[in-house]
């Protein structure tokens, strides 16, 4: 069984899928996955766990299902009439290739094209916000969690759809053709020259982009949930009631073509962003990043439906869902007309509902709500977890992706997860929990839930520290009402520089520069140069707040010049700001890579232009009648640099190289360890948590338990929103802080609660009220077990 298939939110994304049982005997296979008629089919997770206990039947239900599922007794049914056979499917025996039906094929295909499409969009999709939408930190991940929340608040339509109205075949094409028309709105949001009319790299109307953004992930919202509980379950009806072998190996083809399609997709799609494209300017190619996605999507949809004529297409059977809503619904309402004194108190709220629902119905709706209390504290682990795909992104991006012969992409550290979870699955498994199990520590599904969660507290703690290395490597830009400046003396005598009206003296060394000074604005009006007897005044233009001066004794005097800046924060995603000072006597013109600096004076300053980092290109200077040419050194990534030309001659260029902003110096690799402590935190939580459930929930009605898993991812990404919304912290650190706190106080409550939870066999409390039952039917006719029993040995 392929244990380490995946990353973590696979493993509720897919959502989790938890298994219906089958009208037939459980059969020993590792996974139960025969789909219930809910529509929550087989466990459809990018983490598999291991095969939760099989549920079991009362005696008379296991003798009668036992019959059913052997071959002479389905000819039997089959013969039976019409009525038996509409009860199963639509269309007879599958076509079938190595003993499985060749229609789960293109399932399988369907799936690895859906999974990388939408993990690949969804990969660079931050970073799309933020610099091609040019929002700021805090809106790019507050519209990032709005639409994961999204995508997991859609399924419980997708199932109530297929169950209810399309069925499972139906609701797949039609919401997979929503979802290709979404991921195809986002490839032409993308496109920058579509209103680039000035053709200056920036598009002129970004509310165009915007709005096309915006509709795009609603529509791939809609399509990648709603289709979310019908794909495995779907693939689990292809299957004959013979066939739990093979059923279940296919649920682990099934898992690996999840995990191929994701893991390789966040490889893929932020190297196609990497990459220049552009009509008019060469940008980001956003464009090719969300077009893979959707054509994989489009391809995804026309094998499905090349499938067609293959499938067995169940009729939908109406969803247990609305019963359990409808059952709650009807118990508040009884109480509320009943509030008075005058009627006895009943043992339990949802007894109320006894007027109109049975008592199986309304027991199994007890059991399912104590899970559900349960899972209150739970959208606090999901909250931390899924910033790995917002905030743990953006911080990749002030950090050095250089790991020798491979530059990584901020957006491809999300890959550590999954490469994490294959190592950490067989570990845990094989490894951690025997040894648990030896030293004699009970410990129980809800421990280990509680552990995972303070494991994602602490990889928060270590996404903190790791911040606050990134902070100490930042610079300081003025605030509003400061102003910051700096000299560069490209002279071979001392300088004395004195700032005005603030009256601060500095002395300048031969070739050398001062750091970035900063006054308030009132205190630096103009700085007076002196070599020696000779002065000069240069005034300071008020209008911008960083400023450089370059000062130079010439020949026929001092011979300065000023220069605003013009950058208000550090590159980012590990490009280079450059520009170009001329100490030489005579006017140049220079040209770096494909880049044109101009024509600078003596002295002169030029624009800075943005550089991919870590690589190096030919610079050429053109002074007067000669041509230098040279490379430039491998700077580093996300600074800011000025090149000062020295010297240009027929065989000597001299070059000198100062940093304006410090480079990323904290290395990517120091993210590991919040990644590992997240993971190890995911193995035991996810996995646990699904099990748990499973475990403590009546046979019919997993799907209301899969239904609940995926509201708390969702109400985890509407936390985010809460909380970074509310708290207002201007250091990010501040805020992992405040989310590892959040989660510890959490993890606390969690605890207390499940100390108080007592574990129930939900079999036991069916078989108990199967044997009510039947002892009030043989009260009411005395005759009636005679009748069964005689009925049973017919069969």
């Amino acid at each position: 069984m392929h244990r380490a298939a995946s990353t973590s939110e696979r493993f509720r994304a897919e959502g989790g899928h938890l298994p219906q049982p089958p009208r037939a005997p459980p059969a020993p296979a590792r996974l139960r996955a025969a789909p219930g008629p809910t529509g929550a089919g087989a466990p459809q997770s990018r983490l598999k766990s291991r095969p939760p206990p099989s549920p079991s039947f009362p005696p008379a239900v296991r003798s009668l299902s036992v019959h059913r599922s052997t071959p002479s007794s389905r000819g039997r049914q089959q013969r039976a009439g019409p009525m038996a056979a509409k009860s199963k499917s639509e269309g007879s025996s599958a076509p079938g290739c190595f003993g499985y039906p060749l229609s789960i094929f293109f399932i399988v295909i369907n799936e690895f094209c859906e999974r990388f499409s939408y993990y690949g969009m969804r990969a660079v999709l931050v970073l799309y916000f933020k610099y091609f939408l040019r929002w700021d930190d805090n809106l790019s991940t507050a519209i990032y969690h709005t639409f994961v929340a999204l995508c997991y608040l859609t399924p419980i339509l997708g199932a109530l759809i297929a169950d209810s109205w399309l069925g499972k075949f139906k609701t797949i094409v039609s919401l997979s053709i929503v979802y290709t028309i979404g991921q195809a709105v986002m490839a032409v949001s993308s496109i920058n020259d579509m209103t680039d009319q000035n053709r200056d790299g920036n598009p002129d109307n970004i509310a165009v982009h915007i709005a096309l953004s915006m509709t795009g992930l609603i529509l791939i919202a809609l399509g990648t949930g709603g289709i979310k509980p019908c794909v495995s379950a779907f693939g689990g009806d292809q299957f004959e009631e013979h066939q739990e072998k093979q059923r279940s190996r296919f649920f682990s083809i099934f898992y690996l073509s999840i995990n191929a399609g994701s893991l390789i997709s966040t490889v893929i799609t932020p190297i196609l962003r990497a990459q220049e494209c552009g009509i008019h300017s060469r940008q980001q190619c956003y464009p090719l990043a969300f077009g893979v996605p959707a054509a994989l999507m489009a391809v995804s949809l026309i094998v499905f439906v090349a499938g067609s004529q293959m499938y067995k297409k169940v009729q939908p059977q109406g969803n247990i869902m609305v019963r359990v809503c409808k059952c709650i619904g009807f118990a508040i309402k009884n109480r509320f007309r009943h509030r008075s004194k005058e009627y006895p108190k009943r043992e339990h709220w949802l007894d109320w509902a006894s007027e109109k629902y049975d008592k199986r119905l309304i027991a199994q709706t007890k059991m399912v709500l104590k899970v559900l209390f349960l899972y209150i504290p739970l959208p606090m682990f999901w909250a931390l977890f899924d910033q790995q795909g917002s905030r743990w992104t953006l911080q990749a991006t002030t950090m050095d992706g250089d790991f020798g012969a491979i530059q990584i992409q901020p957006d491809q550290m999300q890959t550590v997860n999954p490469i994490l979870i294959i190592i950490m699955v067989p570990i845990v498994d094989a490894v951690i929990y025997p040894l648990i199990q030896k030293c004699k520590i009970n410990f129980t599904p809800l421990r280990k839930i509680t552990v995972g969660m303070f494991l994602a507290g602490l990889a928060f703690v270590a996404a903190a520290l790791v911040q606050v290395q990134i902070d100490k490597t930042l610079p300081v830009f003025p605030a509003a009402g400061q102003a910051q400046i700096r000299i560069m003396n490209l002279g071979n005598s001392n300088a004395d520089v004195t700032f005005l009206p603030d009256l601060q003296n500095v002395t300048v060394l031969p070739m050398e520069s001062t750091n970035y000074r900063m006054f308030e604005t009132s205190q630096l009006k103009s700085v007076i140069i002196s070599f020696g007897t000779e002065s000069r005044s240069e005034n300071i233009d008020s209008s911008s707040n960083t400023h450089t001066v370059t000062i130079k004794n010439a020949a026929t005097g001092i011979v300065s010049s000023l220069r605003s800046d013009n950058f208000t924060s550090k590159p980012e995603e590990g490009n280079n700001l450059i520009r170009f000072v001329n100490n030489l006597p005579q006017t140049v013109n220079v040209t770096m890579g494909d880049t044109d600096f101009g024509i600078l004076e003596e002295t002169s300053i030029s624009d800075y232009n943005l550089f991919s980092g870590g690589r190096t290109d030919d610079i050429v200077i053109v002074a007067d009648s000669t041509n230098c040419t040279t490379t430039s050194e491998a700077l580093g990534y996300g600074g800011a640099y000025t090149i000062i030309i020295n010297e240009c001659s027929q065989d000597v260029t001299q070059l000198r190289y100062v940093e304006d902003i410090q480079p990323n110096t904290v290395h990517m690799a120091w993210q590991i360890p919040q990644y590992f402590l997240l993971t190890c935190g995911e193995v035991v939580f996810s996995v646990t948590g699904l099990e748990f459930s499973y475990s403590q929930a009546p046979s019919n009605m997993k799907s209301v338990l899969q239904a609940g898993w995926l509201l708390t991812v969702a109400f985890g990404n509407i936390i985010v929103l809460i909380v970074a919304g509310a708290s207002k912290l201007s250091e990010q650190w501040a805020e992992y802080v405040l989310f590892a706190g959040l989660l510890f106080a959490v993890c606390i409550i969690f605890a207390v609660m499940a100390y108080f939870y007592t574990y129930i066999d939900p079999n036991e409390v069916e078989a108990q009220l199967d044997e009510e039952e039947k002892k009030r039917r043989i009260k009411q006719d005395p005759d009636l077990y005679g009748k069964e029993s005689e009925a049973v040995s017919r069969m």
